[in-house]
């Protein structure tokens, strides 16, 4: 009898525990995916690459390659490049590795930037957690600024030709463009130092900084694991390891060690900075001189000035949201995005801008498919990029608008069904189904949450 009570307590205990896991399951919302996503593509980045580091050589000294990919034998390289081919080639599951963290960074980022539309489109960066909004933006810029160190590192064609485009950035900054180029690449261009400096700040630096960010994101929310959370870590590092062995990205092989002065037709970056790429593309050849110095608008307003804009607008907005909104209270729910037409309209209008200059980077491959000339493509995306955002900004805040609208009328009158019935006095009418009031999306623990529309609280009320 004392062994049947022992195992019915030990089966009760093990049901309240799976009562309890449950119930954290269904807590964990799907609004909390893509900030899961992110941090495990992290992890799996950092795997990878501590994997990378035994066999990687950041060195610029020529040697001549005699290694498994004879189309490159004898060919002079530097070290970087070629310890990148015996990676590649020669090292067990190397190819695998670099292809997961090549595909590991790329999730990251597009994660974040989905786990900040997340944010923003659902009003969830109260003054209380105006900090983990902060937070995400700054690993954004931090990803960004990995992904292009390591984009540099192979020493490959194309990693040259983003080294080119990051000098004649460098450059174009007034006063200090100069000293600071000399600062990062050495004596010359592209010097021996670059390589080992950009390893550094790949390998150290930025994993550093990233890793305290997202401790202390883990800190302020203390996310409790769930049986959605660790099936989610599992079927991410799945993705990427399929993405690893069955999509081809980086090919170093294929473009040859770089050689100052090269690039590669129809070379572009990294698809998070294509943004950048296409508003060089596009903005006018203008250069002024003041107090008798150069200044070349032409890469300083599209590279510099732009980028510090939006990225400055993006991190402060929290605080501009509250000014132009006037809303100051601590709120408890997340917003839908048609209840605040304007925070919609106004992020629609990012996107646009954003969307227009990433296809920008691709001008001279629309020109070529679609037959028509470059030049006319270009003014196109000249004049797309101012008018684009002003009108998906007024459709977007007409729509949003007339959407609450005719739920308000819904909720007044019911929703209409197509249904004419004829009254006891001869007199028709339609029939109406009464409509269930949409109930306020409960914010995850921690993340704070946005205001409800006022005026259709006072109606539903009624």
């Amino acid at each position: 009898m004392k062994a049947q009570r022992q195992q019915i307590a030990a089966g009760q205990r093990a049901v309240s525990a799976l009562n309890r896991l449950y119930r954290r399951g269904r807590a964990d919302r799907w609004s909390a995916l893509f900030g899961q996503v992110a941090v495990y593509s992290f992890a799996v980045t950092a795997i990878t690459g501590v994997f990378l580091l035994f066999f990687y050589k950041p060195s610029m000294t020529q040697v001549t390659y005699h290694g498994s990919y004879h189309k490159l034998d004898g060919v002079q390289m530097s070290q970087a490049y070629r310890s990148t081919l015996d990676i590649s080639f020669d090292v067990r599951a190397g190819l695998l590795m670099r292809q997961i963290h090549n595909w590991a960074s790329l999730m990251f980022i597009a994660a974040v930037c989905l786990h900040l539309l997340r944010l923003y489109f659902t009003g969830a960066f109260p003054r209380r957690r105006w900090l983990d909004w902060v937070i995400w933006v700054t690993l954004l810029t931090l990803g960004m600024a990995a992904g292009l160190s390591g984009t540099i590192l192979p020493d490959d064609t194309m990693s040259g030709g983003s080294l080119s485009v990051f000098q004649g950035v460098t450059l174009s900054i007034p006063v200090i463009g100069t000293h600071l180029t000399t600062w990062i690449f050495g004596a010359d261009f592209p010097g021996h130092e670059i390589i080992p400096r950009a390893y550094w700040l790949h390998v150290a630096v930025l994993p550093v900084v990233m890793i305290a960010l997202l401790a202390l994101l883990r800190r302020r929310g203390r996310p409790a694991v769930t049986p959605v959370s660790v099936a989610m870590f599992w079927f991410t590092c799945a993705v990427l390891a399929l993405l690893g062995a069955l999509a081809q990205v980086n090919p170093v092989w294929l473009y040859g060690p770089y050689q100052p002065g090269d690039i590669s037709a129809g070379a572009v970056p990294g698809w998070y900075l294509g943004f950048l790429d296409g508003a060089l593309r596009i903005m006018p050849a203008w250069e002024i001189n003041v107090a008798g110095h150069p200044l070349a608008l032409a890469v300083l307003v599209p590279a510099v000035i732009v980028p510090a804009a939006f990225f400055t607008i993006l991190a402060v907005y929290p605080l501009l949201d509250r000014k132009l909104t006037g809303d100051r209270a601590v709120p408890h729910f997340l917003d839908r995005p048609r209840e605040t037409a304007t925070r919609t309209a106004v992020g629609a209008a990012g996107i646009t801008f954003y969307g227009l200059l990433w296809a920008a980077a691709a001008n001279d491959e629309i020109a070529d498919h679609l037959q028509l000339s470059l030049y006319a493509v270009t003014w196109f995306f000249r004049v797309a990029v101012l008018a684009g955002p002003v009108l998906a900004f007024v459709v977007t805040q007409r729509l949003c608008l007339g959407l609450t609208r005719r739920e308000r009328e819904e909720t007044e009158h019911g929703r209409e069904t197509g249904r004419i019935v004829m009254s006891p006095d001869g007199g028709y009418r339609e029939i109406r189904e009464p409509v269930r009031t949409p109930g306020p999306a409960l914010a995850p623990a921690g993340s704070g949450a946005g205001r409800r529309d006022e005026f259709r609280r006072a109606e539903t009320s009624k």
